[in-house]
């Protein structure tokens, strides 16, 4: 697994970095490895499916990539790897990838693992020592009960750390029943490693809710009025999951709260922050989310943020975009990296916008050919936009609030790139027609 995030940090596809920059000026980067990483760019490891019994967005897709790097942490060698992991992607495919990991072994061991090996191996013991002592099962119970959750106890909850020898913020995953993290050489303090850990455990509980809860909880957004409403419930497991994790757990190991950012992202960190009073409130109460809980949650997100509908990082965080040109994913993907949702359809037609419109989440089309027959597509399709006014022949970008409270962009490009529509684009409240 160290070495698949090592291989994934040294790809095109992510950019400047630590491992990356020493990788550059060793003996390694020859043609060679050069090679194997452009290969390894050319690899499809993630197919994601829906569990369509669940309402939107409440429950995390099935993804292939999840399922590899499972196998790939509970794998003793690549062997084992590739006889756990078959049938998940086409066999091809995945024997290029662990023909790359193998060569990559080498690299990884010289260049990143063997130079802080004993370092590395005693914060290992040290942090399993500290979870050992800290209890840390009881603070799953009480996200269970909270998330009115169920797990089998038989399932263990696994936790894997990777070296990260540079004095760089660390990142955490979870996927099904495993988290993984790297661990800084100079990191001591486990109390914070020990609660984004939870956070990610927590993830795993808010997923795994029964589907009777996740209707629930889904039908409660819905009937709430207020027009921020679908953004909070898509907002709503990130700030759960850094409310208890790094707030509740870190403050009951460390007698006090952090004061630090709980996330580097403002959305959830700022929302994080102001629901942990209530969070903290129903823990100490034992009580469960219910009704009450997301009505006090959207008042507070409406009340403080209600601005953000109205802000593109935000909004392109969750996103369904229709565009002719498959060019303009990779636009949108390097302009709006953070995404938690994310779909692309290189077309704009009446079934990709039948789609488009019975997905909520921000609904954005681009147009640049056939540019008035495909603009009265969209008018056509969304009984929002029957008096919308606009000019076929002139560039615009044009945005309001659909009636399941989502927004749709709808740029209209002649001449200019999509990168150039996009640039500088602000939507201010008086930009954005509410319903």
């Amino acid at each position: 697994m160290a070495v698949y995030v090592y291989v994934e940090h040294l790809s095109a596809k992510h950019g400047d970095n630590a491992f990356k920059k020493k990788f550059q000026v060793s003996t390694f980067y020859n043609e060679k490895y050069k090679a194997l990483l452009a290969q390894f760019d050319t690899l499809r490891l993630n197919y994601t499916y829906e569990f369509e019994q669940y309402p939107f967005s409440s429950k995390i897709p099935g993804m292939t990539e999840g399922l590899l790097k499972k196998c790939l942490v509970s794998s003793a060698n690549l062997k084992d790897f590739k006889r756990k992991a078959i049938g998940i992607i086409p066999n091809s495919d995945l024997l290029q990838l662990s023909a790359i990991l193998y060569d990559f072994q080498q690299v990884y061991r010289e260049l990143v693992y063997q130079p802080v090996k004993a370092k590395f191996e005693k914060q290992l013991a040290e942090v399993t020592e500290f979870v050992k002592t800290k209890n840390i099962s009881a603070y799953v119970d009480k996200g269970l009960f909270f998330y009115k959750s169920y797990w089998e106890e038989s399932f263990p909850f696994e936790i894997a750390f990777y070296p990260l020898p540079y004095p760089e913020g660390f990142t955490a995953e979870a996927f099904y029943n495993t988290a993984v993290s790297g661990l800084r050489s100079d990191n001591k303090d486990y109390i914070t490693l020990v609660s984004v850990m939870l956070h990610e455990i927590f993830h795993m509980l808010y997923d795994e809710q029964p589907v009777s809860v996740k209707r629930n909880i889904s039908s409660w957004f819905a009937a709430n009025p207020a027009p921020c409403g679908t953004y909070a419930y898509l907002l709503l497991n990130e700030a759960l999951a850094t409310a208890l994790g790094n707030g509740y757990v870190f403050n009951s190991l460390a007698g006090k709260a952090d004061e630090d950012d709980w996330y580097d992202r403002k959305y959830i960190n700022d929302i994080a922050k102001k629901i942990y009073p209530l969070v903290s409130d129903y823990i100490s109460q034992k009580k469960p989310i219910d009704e009450a809980f997301v009505n006090s949650y959207i008042k507070i997100y409406d009340e403080n943020y209600g601005n953000w509908i109205n802000e593109l990082d935000n909004l392109m965080c969750y996103r369904y975009v229709l565009s002719d040109n498959m060019s303009d994913y990779d636009v949108i993907r390097n302009k709006y990296r953070y995404a938690s949702y994310s779909q692309f359809e290189d077309q704009v037609n009446e079934y990709s916008l039948a789609k488009l419109q019975n997905t909520k989440l921000t609904k954005v089309v681009i147009v640049s050919k056939e540019n008035e027959a495909k603009l009265a597509l969209v008018k056509k399709q969304f009984p929002e936009l029957k008096n919308w006014k606009y000019k076929a022949k002139q560039e615009f970008f044009y945005a309001t609030q659909l009636d399941d409270k989502t927004q749709i962009i709808i740029i209209n490009t002649l001449k200019s790139s999509t990168e150039k529509m996009f640039e500088g684009m602000v939507l201010l409240p008086q930009q954005i027609e509410k319903k």
